[in-house]
């Protein structure tokens, strides 16, 4: 493990998740890492679990489609991210909603902040998560979202070298 920045802040009042992580990578390469579909679905998913994109439209009013996959290649879970801000290479911000196989989405969902930073060759991203209802949030700490997006980030921070 990095002795790099990482932190996970769950604020109940404001129904928020903030997650704040330093990669050893600079910024054009993390970005690209958060919003091109064949980087993305290296590392989008706790291992063993897999991300599948089948749509990816990184544009204001785009979205990204994909499914969590298991070991065995099962689609088990699908989220829709529909993109309403880009500011290229600083900051990003989509509704994320779970959907079935059909997007058709199963609200309540939560919108992401991502901001990049770069200093000294040393990119900091952090995201704040709003959920629309605190049993949303919790329900998804409970199942698991800390852990699971740790592991996450984490394996984008050991593909990040064979990226460069």
């Amino acid at each position: 493990m990095s002795n790099l920045l990482f932190g996970f802040t769950v604020d109940k009042t404001t129904k928020s998740v903030l997650v704040e992580k330093e990669f050893d990578a600079g910024l054009s390469l993390v970005w690209d890492a958060f919003t091109k579909k064949k980087i993305l679905d290296q590392w989008w998913a706790p291992k063993p679990f897999e991300s599948r994109t089948m749509v990816m439209d990184f544009r204001v009013g785009g979205r990204r489609f994909y499914a969590m996959v298991s070991a065995e290649g099962q689609e088990l879970n699908y989220s829709v991210q529909s993109y309403t801000s880009i500011s290229p290479k600083t900051n990003f911000k989509f509704e994320s909603v779970f959907a079935d196989k059909d997007e058709n989405p199963f609200p309540p969902g939560s919108s992401w902040d991502l901001t990049f930073s770069e200093e000294n060759g040393i990119t900091k991203v952090s995201i704040s998560i709003y959920n629309e209802s605190l049993e949303r949030m919790e329900k998804m700490i409970e199942m698991g979202f800390k852990e699971g997006f740790t592991a996450t980030l984490n394996a984008l921070e050991a593909i990040l070298p064979s990226l460069k």
